[in-house]
């Protein structure tokens, strides 16, 4: 059995899409794969982004998404989900995110789970998204892209993972938004090259460009992933 962390390095940088799009992958590899969100904010009922992984991965919707499983904790306030929470008085507990993704191991072979927002980010007043992917010695999938500032954000999320000596399974890059070919091929040169000197067993994905009409066939480019 395998878990994969999917975290970005910012909000907007693209981990729904993608972590759809890898169960999607998955499951064309013929594995046994599903996906969960360890939280959402600004929306009712059910996750908005499970719904998403489910529309990419060609599945109807899950009992296990329908009864919350798939996503502890929701909330109806657009913001950090500690913020989001302590205006609803709860408090997100580290031991039933965990329980939750137990459960569904339980289910399935591999566990994609979707973060929110970027590594620092605060998951309750104690515990950081970092810490919670440290704590349970979880292996990463980055999500970065080519839009201006990305590099520094992914080096610095790329430091904090050494730091902290999580695993960096590989580092999707998302083409969307579509910025200037100059800035998106140098980006993409200078973190490649940083991962062949600092993260050498790290493996490199893309979510290639695509015309808006065709978005249904998006497949991920990830050679030697999975094998």
């Amino acid at each position: 059995m395998s878990t994969y962390f999917v975290t970005a390095i910012d909000t907007d940088a693209g981990k729904t899409v993608v972590t759809g799009l890898l169960g999607k992958y998955l499951k064309q590899l013929g594995q046994d794969v599903i996906t969960m969100k360890l939280s959402q904010t600004g929306c009712e009922s059910l996750s908005d982004d499970i719904a998403v992984h489910r529309q990419l991965m060609g599945m109807e919707l899950l009992e296990d998404d329908i009864n919350g499983l798939t996503c502890p904790y929701l909330f109806r306030f657009p913001a950090s989900p500690h913020l989001a929470a302590a205006m609803e008085n709860v408090n997100i507990s580290e031991d039933k995110l965990v329980k939750a993704i137990e459960c569904i191991h339980e289910k399935y072979e591999h566990v994609l789970v979707e973060g929110v927002g970027g590594l620092m980010v605060p998951i309750n007043e104690e515990l950081l998204v970092a810490d919670f992917i440290q704590n349970h010695h979880f292996q990463v999938i980055l999500v970065t892209s080519g839009r201006l500032g990305s590099i520094n954000h992914t080096l610095l999320t790329l430091e904090v993972l050494k730091a902290r000596n999580i695993p960096v399974y590989g580092i999707i890059y998302n083409h969307y938004p579509v910025t200037e070919v100059q800035i998106t091929a140098d980006s993409a040169k200078l973190l490649r090259r940083y991962l062949q000197s600092y993260y050498p067993q790290a493996l490199w994905g893309e979510v290639p460009i695509v015309h808006e009409s065709a978005t249904e066939k998006l497949q991920l480019e990830l050679p030697g992933w999975f094998e």
